[in-house]
C-alpha cells in the first residue's frame, strides 16, 4: 500500500503557502467579498488561496486533477487533490477567527474515490491537523512537532458532547424534531460550526456531530482525519465517506445512535 508521506508533506507546504495569504489579508479593511449564486459569500482571499494552491500543485503533481471550491474541476485520473480555500467565509468576512484551508487527496478505488491525505489548517486558531491513510491522525504546529489524535470512549448519550453548525438546515430538511430530541438526550450541544466539530470528534473533546447539506470539499479532509483517529465519518444516509452531501462523524461508539435520530431513513 503506498504511504502517501510524500504527499501529505506537500499538503503541509500547501497549507503553509494558504496560511499566509489568508493571514495577509484577515480582518483587512478593504477585502473585497462578493455574493456567489447560491447566496453564500466569496471573499478575494478564498479565490487568491485556491490559485496559490492550484499552482504548486501544477507543478509538484502535474498528473492529479484538482477540485476546488472556486474554480471547479481541471484534469482527469485517479488521484485528485479536494481544496476548499476557507472553510468558514462568513466568519472569516466578519473577523472571526474559526475558519480554514482543507486540503485533500482522494484516490481512486473501489466505489469511488475516497480520501487518503487531509490536512485542516486554520492559521487564526494558531491550529492545524492532518491525516494520511495508514499513519494515524495529528495535530500540532508540524509534522515533527505533533501529539497524535483519538476519539473519545464515550458510550452513552447522555454523557456525550454534541456539535454543529446551526438550526435552519434540519428545519429545511424536515429534521429539526429529530434534531432537537438528539439535543435533549446529549449532555451538552454547542454550535461550534464548520470544520472545528469534526476535528474536536477526532481528538476526543466532542463525541459526535452533524450538518444537513455539504460539499465534497467541506468533507473530504475532515473524513479522512476523523477516521484515522479512530472514529466513524459518514452521510446521513450512513454510506462511508464524505459523498452523501452531508456528514455525521462521531466516536464510533455513538454513531448508530446519531443516525437513529439525523438519518435519512430516520
Amino acid at each position: 500500500m503506498p504511504d502517501y508521506l510524500d504527499d501529505l508533506r506537500l499538503a503541509h507546504v500547501l497549507a503553509d503557502a494558504a496560511d499566509a495569504a489568508t493571514m495577509d489579508r484577515f480582518k483587512a479593511l478593504d477585502l473585497k467579498v462578493e455574493t456567489k449564486p447560491d447566496m453564500t459569500p466569496v471573499s478575494e482571499a478564498d479565490k487568491a488561496a485556491e490559485e496559490l494552491i492550484r499552482g504548486q500543485l501544477q507543478r509538484a503533481r502535474p498528473r492529479d486533477a484538482i477540485l476546488g471550491e472556486e474554480y471547479g474541476l481541471e484534469g482527469t485520473g485517479p488521484r485528485r487533490w479536494v481544496i476548499d480555500p476557507i472553510d468558514g467565509t462568513k466568519n472569516y468576512v466578519r473577523g472571526v477567527p474559526v475558519w480554514a484551508t482543507l486540503i485533500a487527496l482522494m484516490e481512486a478505488g473501489e466505489g469511488g474515490y475516497h480520501p487518503v491525505v487531509g490536512v485542516v489548517s486554520a492559521p487564526a486558531l494558531g491550529r492545524r491537523w492532518w491525516a494520511a491513510k495508514g499513519h494515524g491522525a495529528f495535530s500540532g504546529r508540524s509534522l515533527s512537532s505533533a501529539t497524535r489524535l483519538h476519539v473519545s470512549k464515550v458510550a452513552k448519550l447522555s454523557d456525550a458532547s454534541f456539535a454543529y453548525s446551526s438550526l435552519t438546515g434540519w428545519e429545511e430538511r424536515g429534521k429539526l424534531h429529530g434534531f432537537l430530541d438528539l439535543t435533549r438526550e446529549v449532555w451538552r450541544t454547542r454550535a461550534y460550526g464548520d470544520f472545528w466539530p469534526y476535528m474536536m470528534v477526532a481528538e476526543g473533546s466532542v463525541d459526535l456531530c452533524a450538518e444537513p447539506e455539504l460539499s465534497l470539499w467541506d468533507m473530504a479532509a475532515n473524513a479522512i482525519v476523523v477516521t484515522e483517529a479512530g472514529g466513524t465519518f459518514t452521510g446521513l444516509d450512513g454510506r462511508p465517506g464524505p459523498h452523501s452531501g452531508n456528514g455525521a462523524a462521531s466516536n464510533g461508539l455513538l454513531h448508530d445512535e446519531l443516525l437513529e435520530y439525523l438519518g435519512e431513513h430516520s
